[in-house]
Protein backbone atom coordinates (compact mmCIF):
# COMPACT_ATOMS: atom_id res chain seq x y z
CA UNK A 1 0.00 0.00 0.00
CA UNK A 2 1.07 3.44 -0.28
CA UNK A 3 2.22 5.17 2.47
CA UNK A 4 0.92 8.68 1.76
CA UNK A 5 -2.01 8.11 -0.06
CA UNK A 6 -3.59 10.62 -3.07
CA UNK A 7 -6.40 12.55 -2.87
CA UNK A 8 -9.56 12.39 -5.18
CA UNK A 9 -8.18 16.41 -5.93
CA UNK A 10 -5.20 14.35 -7.69
CA UNK A 11 -7.28 12.42 -10.07
CA UNK A 12 -10.04 15.58 -11.22
CA UNK A 13 -7.97 15.31 -14.60
CA UNK A 14 -9.78 11.99 -15.41
CA UNK A 15 -13.12 13.70 -16.22
CA UNK A 16 -11.44 16.61 -18.41
CA UNK A 17 -9.11 13.87 -19.99
CA UNK A 18 -11.26 11.26 -20.75
CA UNK A 19 -15.29 12.94 -21.18
CA UNK A 20 -16.61 9.53 -22.55
CA UNK A 21 -14.97 7.08 -20.53
CA UNK A 22 -15.75 8.64 -17.18
CA UNK A 23 -19.72 8.54 -18.23
CA UNK A 24 -19.58 4.93 -17.36
CA UNK A 25 -16.36 2.77 -16.94
CA UNK A 26 -14.18 -0.18 -14.36
CA UNK A 27 -11.02 -0.02 -14.03
CA UNK A 28 -9.62 -2.89 -12.22
CA UNK A 29 -5.48 -3.45 -10.87
CA UNK A 30 -4.78 -7.50 -10.27
CA UNK A 31 -1.21 -8.01 -8.52
CA UNK A 32 1.42 -11.04 -10.33
CA UNK A 33 -1.46 -11.53 -12.95
CA UNK A 34 -0.20 -10.89 -16.53
CA UNK A 35 -2.78 -9.66 -18.76
CA UNK A 36 -2.85 -13.30 -21.18
CA UNK A 37 -3.25 -14.65 -18.05
CA UNK A 38 -6.53 -12.06 -16.45
CA UNK A 39 -7.86 -13.07 -20.06
CA UNK A 40 -7.90 -16.26 -19.14
CA UNK A 41 -9.44 -16.09 -15.54
CA UNK A 42 -12.26 -13.89 -17.34
CA UNK A 43 -13.20 -16.34 -20.09
CA UNK A 44 -11.98 -13.80 -22.75
CA UNK A 45 -10.28 -13.44 -26.06
CA UNK A 46 -7.25 -11.79 -27.09
CA UNK A 47 -7.92 -9.52 -29.98
CA UNK A 48 -4.90 -7.40 -30.87
CA UNK A 49 -3.10 -4.28 -28.83
CA UNK A 50 -3.51 -0.82 -29.38
CA UNK A 51 -1.19 2.29 -28.10
CA UNK A 52 -4.66 4.83 -28.28
CA UNK A 53 -7.02 4.15 -25.79
CA UNK A 54 -9.27 7.14 -26.88
CA UNK A 55 -9.55 5.21 -29.98
CA UNK A 56 -10.30 2.09 -27.73
CA UNK A 57 -12.55 3.22 -25.49
CA UNK A 58 -15.17 4.79 -28.79
CA UNK A 59 -14.98 1.89 -30.72
CA UNK A 60 -16.07 0.36 -27.05
CA UNK A 61 -19.09 2.23 -27.46
CA UNK A 62 -19.93 1.20 -31.08
CA UNK A 63 -21.54 -2.16 -31.70
CA UNK A 64 -19.96 -5.53 -30.16
CA UNK A 65 -20.23 -8.98 -31.15
CA UNK A 66 -19.52 -11.74 -28.79
CA UNK A 67 -19.58 -9.65 -25.50
CA UNK A 68 -17.56 -6.80 -23.74
CA UNK A 69 -14.20 -5.32 -24.53
CA UNK A 70 -11.59 -4.60 -22.19
CA UNK A 71 -8.13 -3.01 -22.63
CA UNK A 72 -5.17 -4.64 -20.30
CA UNK A 73 -1.57 -3.22 -19.75
CA UNK A 74 1.25 -4.50 -17.21
CA UNK A 75 2.08 -1.71 -14.91
CA UNK A 76 5.04 -3.37 -12.85
CA UNK A 77 3.68 -6.32 -11.04
CA UNK A 78 0.10 -5.54 -11.37
CA UNK A 79 -2.48 -5.73 -14.29
CA UNK A 80 -4.22 -2.80 -14.97
CA UNK A 81 -7.99 -3.68 -16.65
CA UNK A 82 -10.35 -0.85 -18.31
CA UNK A 83 -13.91 -1.67 -19.59
CA UNK A 84 -15.93 1.44 -20.74
CA UNK A 85 -19.19 0.85 -19.75
CA UNK A 86 -18.56 -2.49 -18.40
CA UNK A 87 -18.13 -4.02 -14.94
CA UNK A 88 -16.59 -7.39 -14.42
CA UNK A 89 -14.18 -6.63 -12.30
CA UNK A 90 -16.81 -5.59 -9.53
CA UNK A 91 -19.16 -8.44 -10.47
CA UNK A 92 -18.26 -10.61 -7.45
CA UNK A 93 -19.39 -13.94 -9.50
CA UNK A 94 -16.76 -13.05 -11.64
CA UNK A 95 -14.27 -11.78 -9.68
CA UNK A 96 -13.96 -13.54 -6.88
CA UNK A 97 -12.96 -16.30 -9.09
CA UNK A 98 -10.74 -14.67 -10.49
CA UNK A 99 -9.04 -13.00 -7.62
CA UNK A 100 -7.69 -16.65 -6.17
CA UNK A 101 -4.17 -16.28 -5.55
CA UNK A 102 -3.87 -12.73 -5.86
CA UNK A 103 -5.20 -8.54 -4.79
CA UNK A 104 -8.30 -7.45 -6.99
CA UNK A 105 -9.11 -3.94 -6.74
CA UNK A 106 -11.89 -2.77 -8.86
CA UNK A 107 -14.28 0.33 -9.02
CA UNK A 108 -16.80 0.80 -11.81
CA UNK A 109 -19.48 3.67 -12.24
CA UNK A 110 -22.08 3.49 -14.32
CA UNK A 111 -24.63 6.29 -16.32
CA UNK A 112 -26.54 6.50 -13.86
CA UNK A 113 -23.71 7.11 -11.13
CA UNK A 114 -24.15 3.69 -9.79
CA UNK A 115 -20.76 2.82 -8.42
CA UNK A 116 -19.34 0.22 -6.62
CA UNK A 117 -15.64 -0.49 -5.00
CA UNK A 118 -14.50 -3.82 -4.24
CA UNK A 119 -11.17 -5.08 -2.45
CA UNK A 120 -10.64 -8.70 -2.57
CA UNK A 121 -7.54 -10.74 -1.53
CA UNK A 122 -7.58 -14.67 -2.50
CA UNK A 123 -11.57 -14.77 -3.39
CA UNK A 124 -12.46 -13.13 0.05
CA UNK A 125 -14.26 -9.62 -0.42
CA UNK A 126 -12.42 -7.36 2.20
CA UNK A 127 -13.99 -3.83 1.31
CA UNK A 128 -16.97 -3.06 -0.80
CA UNK A 129 -18.94 -0.31 -0.77
CA UNK A 130 -20.55 2.44 -3.15
CA UNK A 131 -18.20 5.68 -3.27
CA UNK A 132 -21.09 7.78 -3.19
CA UNK A 133 -22.30 6.42 0.01
CA UNK A 134 -19.19 5.48 1.65
CA UNK A 135 -20.94 5.17 5.35
CA UNK A 136 -22.67 1.34 4.19
CA UNK A 137 -19.40 -0.66 3.45
CA UNK A 138 -19.19 -4.12 4.02
CA UNK A 139 -16.54 -7.50 3.45
CA UNK A 140 -14.70 -8.67 5.99
CA UNK A 141 -12.15 -5.79 7.30
CA UNK A 142 -14.88 -3.27 6.02
CA UNK A 143 -13.57 -0.53 8.48
CA UNK A 144 -9.73 -1.36 7.77
CA UNK A 145 -9.10 2.34 5.84
CA UNK A 146 -11.09 4.51 7.36
CA UNK A 147 -8.55 6.84 8.15
CA UNK A 148 -6.87 6.73 4.97
CA UNK A 149 -10.33 7.32 3.35
CA UNK A 150 -10.71 10.46 5.29
CA UNK A 151 -7.84 11.43 4.06
CA UNK A 152 -8.25 10.38 0.13
CA UNK A 153 -11.93 12.78 0.72
CA UNK A 154 -14.47 10.21 1.14
CA UNK A 155 -17.62 11.86 3.14
CA UNK A 156 -18.02 9.77 6.31
CA UNK A 157 -20.14 12.01 8.21
CA UNK A 158 -23.58 12.76 8.33
CA UNK A 159 -24.18 15.49 5.45
CA UNK A 160 -22.64 14.63 2.08
CA UNK A 161 -20.36 18.13 0.45
CA UNK A 162 -21.42 19.94 -1.99
CA UNK A 163 -18.73 19.22 -4.19
CA UNK A 164 -18.47 15.13 -3.93
CA UNK A 165 -15.18 13.56 -5.95
CA UNK A 166 -16.33 10.11 -5.01
CA UNK A 167 -15.09 8.95 -8.42
CA UNK A 168 -11.93 10.53 -8.01
CA UNK A 169 -11.56 9.37 -4.57
CA UNK A 170 -11.98 5.72 -5.81
CA UNK A 171 -8.97 6.36 -7.68
CA UNK A 172 -7.08 7.63 -5.07
CA UNK A 173 -7.87 4.75 -2.85
CA UNK A 174 -7.46 2.06 -5.47
CA UNK A 175 -4.06 3.79 -6.45
CA UNK A 176 -3.32 3.56 -2.14
CA UNK A 177 -4.22 -0.20 -2.40
CA UNK A 178 -1.85 -0.83 -4.80
CA UNK A 179 0.89 1.80 -5.59
CA UNK A 180 -0.19 2.28 -8.50
CA UNK A 181 -0.98 6.22 -9.27
CA UNK A 182 -2.71 6.56 -12.40
CA UNK A 183 -2.43 9.82 -14.80
CA UNK A 184 -3.43 10.78 -17.77
CA UNK A 185 0.07 10.81 -19.48
CA UNK A 186 0.65 7.18 -18.53
CA UNK A 187 -3.23 5.79 -19.60
CA UNK A 188 -2.32 8.17 -22.96
CA UNK A 189 1.07 6.19 -23.75
CA UNK A 190 0.62 2.98 -22.76
CA UNK A 191 0.14 -0.13 -24.94
CA UNK A 192 -2.47 -2.30 -24.32
CA UNK A 193 -3.82 -5.90 -24.90
CA UNK A 194 -7.33 -5.96 -26.14
CA UNK A 195 -9.69 -8.64 -25.13
CA UNK A 196 -13.14 -9.71 -25.97
CA UNK A 197 -14.72 -10.78 -22.61
CA UNK A 198 -18.26 -12.24 -22.28
CA UNK A 199 -20.80 -9.85 -21.27
CA UNK A 200 -21.41 -9.62 -17.60
CA UNK A 201 -23.73 -11.77 -16.37
CA UNK A 202 -26.82 -10.55 -13.78
CA UNK A 203 -25.81 -10.70 -10.35
CA UNK A 204 -24.15 -8.93 -7.41
CA UNK A 205 -22.53 -5.41 -8.79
Amino acid sequence: MSTVPKTAADYTWFSKEFPLLAEAYCFTLVRDVSPDDLINRLGGRREGTTDDITAFVDHSYGPTLDGDFGAMAALGPWTLLIEPNGYLGVNEERAMPASAGTCWVSHFVNVNRVGAFLWAEDEEARLRFDPMFPNHRWGSTPDALLETMRHIGFHLGDEKPENCLSRQAAFALAGHLTGVSLSARLLMETTYTLASLPHSQPGRV
